[in-house]
């Protein structure tokens, strides 16, 4: 047998039509496999991501490093206007003993009738 290019080929129709599905079907089917590991491929890559930045978080966020919530912050201002008003109390408490104290004094003197020198 000889080819060239007026060699004909007979082969039936339906032969035909099941190779043109199965080539269409096979097509189909690797392209869908394909785009499935790149969808797995992709979010492998996020999930690595996210498990990166949650390790750094862990390490970073209690050494401060990552900065602090706006409630954190302002928990601070409150502890610290809290710390003021007690340091305010302290000292006009002090004042107030001192008084007291200088007072008992002076009615301990005026009991005995020693006089006292102001200061």
């Amino acid at each position: 047998m000889e080819l060239s290019e007026n060699t004909g080929i007979t082969i039936p129709i339906r032969n035909l039509v099941a190779m043109i599905v199965f080539t269409c079907v096979s097509t189909m089917a690797y392209f869908s496999v394909q785009e499935r590991l790149n969808i797995l491929e992709h979010a492998l890559d996020k999930t690595q991501i996210d498990i990166s930045q949650n390790s750094e978080f862990r390490v970073k966020w209690p050494r401060g490093e990552l900065g602090s919530l706006p409630a954190d912050a302002r928990q601070d201002m409150l502890l610290e206007y809290i710390s003021d008003q007690q340091q305010k109390q302290n000292s006009s408490t002090e004042k107030l003993v001192e008084s007291i104290t200088d007072l008992k004094l002076r009615i301990a003197a005026l009991e005995t009738g020693v006089e006292l020198k102001r200061n």
